[in-house]
């Protein structure tokens, strides 16, 4: 490919930086959009812009002038207020496309996530083919399944190409979020192991996900797109959940979790929090809601087959030399 001219939104964000990282590195010009300041990306050559996708005059002044738009910046979590997922989540996303779509940008590449299809139900292997939840246990799945059926609902040949990709549990160096947020709740004592411990997840190394961005853009831009189409991606070997939870903890330098609570008092638990949070209006996220407790003992695992055959996606980093690298990274930091 040649090069290509990229705006990453989100780019201070664990996944964007990984991204820009990449793009820099293979010789793409890259602009990047995000609410802070990333003396990082200013030393990469990076033409960073600072701005809020609810701003629809900053968001098309971002994609002014690009080729492909890689929309990484989003709202996670799993408690929130609603009109704020819908705000950046959904409404900046058709900012977003809008923008795309008047400033002729070639392609953009959707970042969603698998809980778009999550329902509260385990999940073993499924591919593109299972449908959009039937019931949401949190906001953050519901605005990311809009803004995702928003792309792809945009994508036109000989107009806009668009994709998403649905990486689960990104993770590794300069994770921000998941990793530290699992140790220091290890650290408080208040990490239980939920169910039975033999449920399977997949989760995703932050440079194969980041790899898998540039490979389907790069197809989006060919004589044969993958437009209009939704992809998960992971490691391609699921992990045990809580296998894995001790892993990382033994790398921290704490012990495996003992304490258990079952699924059926998880989320009986979980229900009461979300039901006392939202009664006297707290923000604060609960220690335990529905989403997290199904999330914790049931199997989420996804077929990845479609992104390896339409646009050749392979993982680069292993699980394992991913978990060297993340002991190795902590042994400098100490």
């Amino acid at each position: 490919m040649t090069t290509m001219k990229a705006l990453v939104t989100g780019s201070s964000g664990f996944l964007g930086r990984q991204l820009v990282a990449q793009l820099r590195a293979r010789g793409d010009s890259v602009r990047g959009f995000s609410r802070r300041a990333t003396p990082e990306l200013d030393r990469l050559g990076v033409d960073c812009r600072r701005g809020d996708l609810r701003d629809a005059e900053a968001v098309a002044d971002a994609c002014r002038g690009v080729d492909v738009v890689f929309h990484c910046a989003a709202v996670a979590g799993i408690w929130g207020r609603r009109d704020h997922y819908d705000g950046i989540n959904v409404q900046g996303t058709q900012h977003l496309l809008q923008a795309c779509q008047n400033l002729s940008v070639a392609a953009i590449v959707y970042t969603s996530s698998p809980s778009v299809t999550f329902d509260g139900t385990p999940q073993r292997g499924v591919d593109e083919q299972v449908g959009y939840a039937s019931r949401w246990l949190c906001d953050y799945p519901r605005s990311k399944a809009q803004a995702e059926q928003s792309v792809l609902a945009a994508d036109r040949p000989g107009g806009l190409r668009t994709c998403a990709l649905r990486p689960h549990l990104i993770w590794g160096p300069g994770d921000e979020h998941l990793v530290p947020r699992l140790i220091d709740r290890a650290r408080r004592g208040q990490l239980r192991q939920v169910g039975d411990g033999s449920n399977r997840i997949d989760i995703t190394h932050v440079e194969n996900a980041a790899l898998a961005h540039l490979l389907a853009a790069d197809q989006l831009l060919s004589v044969d797109p993958v437009g209009g189409r939704a992809y998960f991606i992971s490691q391609g070997e699921p992990v045990n959940c809580w296998q894995w939870i001790n892993e990382l903890l033994a790398i921290h330098g704490l012990p495996p979790v003992r304490r258990r609570i079952s699924l059926a008092w998880a989320w009986r638990i979980g229900a009461f929090l979300e039901f006392l949070h939202r009664a006297i209006g707290s923000d604060k996220e609960p220690r335990m809601t529905r989403f997290l407790a199904a999330q914790l003992a049931m199997d989420h695992y996804f077929d990845i087959r479609a992104a390896q055959r339409d646009f050749g996606y392979q993982p680069r980093i292993s699980t394992a030399q991913g978990m060297q690298d993340l002991a190795a990274c902590l042994g400098r930091r100490k």
